[in-house]
């Protein structure tokens, strides 16, 4: 028998976790915020648009989001550890055969959706096991694991650029896939971890195949109307926060920035990127403000960064305005994957992060393209840097409309209730609806008030 823990332990083994899931997302989306390097290569080389050579990585990035929910629903169903571990193959072998690639649709099929899906099986479980380990210090652990981003898009994008020089793109590619295949190591440090609300419900529901499917998969959660209105936030935020990381480098060098100056940008960013979220999982944890108000003021902060693209002319203000957006694109991340929790609630956590990577992967999908298409229209990226702005702050608007985002003290909910007049909060109904949902937000901020800091 298992040992079941009657709430996430806080530490212990989870710092492992953490570990690991530092190196998982720096191998994920470090290579991903990186591979700027190499559009510039690949647009030389097979001599096409801007707009075709970014589906390369918005495949990638959308294959990834869009299979989450198998990811999830395997985890679910024989654990983090095999996935993850399986993921890590994939995602090596995929960078492999891409450097055989004497197409576009090569790329596409080998990176976008090959190495893609392995990314699908890695990031979701990993995010999600640090999720269920931790809960007072949750977005500081995922601050935390999330550094790696940070510290890999820094020397990620010099390495890159070196490898392309001394070894040609095919070969960078070679070396790529030999880092990706240390997700296995590290898919092996996931422990696996019993929570009491596990046992909460049956494990193997009754019905029709297509409902244990469905109850697998998390499928009921597309009722949840705050999830869903989670969903759409983050899939605008989705749309324009990669934009960056695909063409900032080649914004540089349409300036006539040589191509070093310009991958300094990107780890110049990755620095600020590394400090934010380590400051956003430290303030989020101090409960000095509530999650919901934190990830709206860092989202803003990211659009309007992102608007400000164009006015850099100079080397030192596009510098300084890719900092600027480092800084808030890190301080968000964690905070859009501790709040989710408090959403759904940590029984929920697999199924509800593959539906919202999946649901935002059309943000991912799309995002790069468009602004690849504005581009080849315009002639400029000025275009494109401010329609990814107005995504962002597009998401943040929708992000207000979340249950009790404004005050608790103005709801008419029975915890609320319950809370102004100092009473233990009655145990909630297990609904779906917006009602539940504003109850256990309710109920779940009294109790982070009792707990000490």
């Amino acid at each position: 028998m298992p040992v079941v823990h009657p709430e996430p332990p806080d530490g212990g083994w989870g710092w492992m976790v953490v570990l690991a899931a530092f190196f998982q997302s720096a191998l994920v989306f470090g290579v991903i915020r990186s591979f700027g390097v190499f559009f510039m290569e690949f647009v030389g080389h097979f001599g096409e648009l801007a707009g075709r050579v970014s589906w390369i990585t918005s495949i990638g990035i959308a294959v990834q989001q869009f299979a989450s929910p198998v990811g999830s629903a395997l985890s679910t169903q024989f654990g983090a550890r095999p996935v993850v571990m399986a993921g890590g193959f994939l995602s090596g072998l995929g960078m492999i055969l891409a450097s055989f690639a004497t197409s576009l649709t090569h790329l596409y099929l080998s990176i976008g959706v090959l190495s893609g899906f392995g990314w699908a099986l890695v990031f979701t479980p990993s995010v999600a096991s640090v999720a269920r380990y931790f809960k007072k210090r949750r977005t500081f652990a995922t601050g935390l694991a999330f550094t790696g981003v940070g510290l890999s898009s820094f020397a990620f994008s010099p390495l890159f650029q070196f490898l392309v020089d001394t070894y040609a793109w095919r070969g960078a590619l070679l070396v790529v896939a030999g880092m990706s295949f240390n997700l296995v190591v590290c898919g092996a440090l996931i422990r696996p971890l019993t929570l009491k609300e596990d046992l909460a419900g049956p494990r193997d529901p009754g019905g029709s195949c297509l409902e244990k499917l469905s109850t697998l998969f998390g499928l009921p959660l597309l009722s949840h109307w705050p999830f869903m209105r989670f969903v759409l936030a983050v899939t605008l935020i989705n749309t324009g926060y990669f934009i960056p990381y695909i063409h900032l480098v080649a914004r540089a060098r349409e300036l006539g920035f040589d191509e070093y100056q310009a991958a300094f940008l990107m780890s110049a960013a990755a620095v600020a990127d590394l400090s934010g979220r380590l400051l956003s999982g430290w303030l989020a944890d101090c409960r000095a403000f509530r999650l919901g108000h934190i990830l709206v003021a860092w989202t803003s902060l990211t659009g309007i960064s992102l608007a400000l693209v164009p006015l850099g002319h100079g080397y030192p203000w596009l510098m300084a305005i890719g900092v600027c957006y480092g800084f808030f694109s890190g301080a968000l991340t964690p905070v859009v994957f501790s709040i989710l929790p408090e959403i759904v609630g940590i029984g929920r956590i697999f199924g509800s992060m593959g539906l919202l990577q999946m649901m935002e992967s059309v943000g991912g999908l799309l995002g790069a393209p468009f602004s690849g298409w504005l581009r080849d229209m315009t002639g400029n990226y000025t275009a494109s840097f401010l329609a990814a702005g107005a995504f962002l702050l597009a998401g943040s608007l929708v992000l207000v409309t979340l249950p009790n985002f404004f005050s608790c003290l103005g709801s008419s909910s029975p915890a609320c209730s319950q809370v102004k007049a100092g009473a233990e909060p009655a145990p909630l109904p297990a609904a779906s609806g917006e009602h539940s949902s504003q109850d256990r937000d309710c109920l779940a901020r009294s109790q982070d008030l009792r707990e000490p800091a």
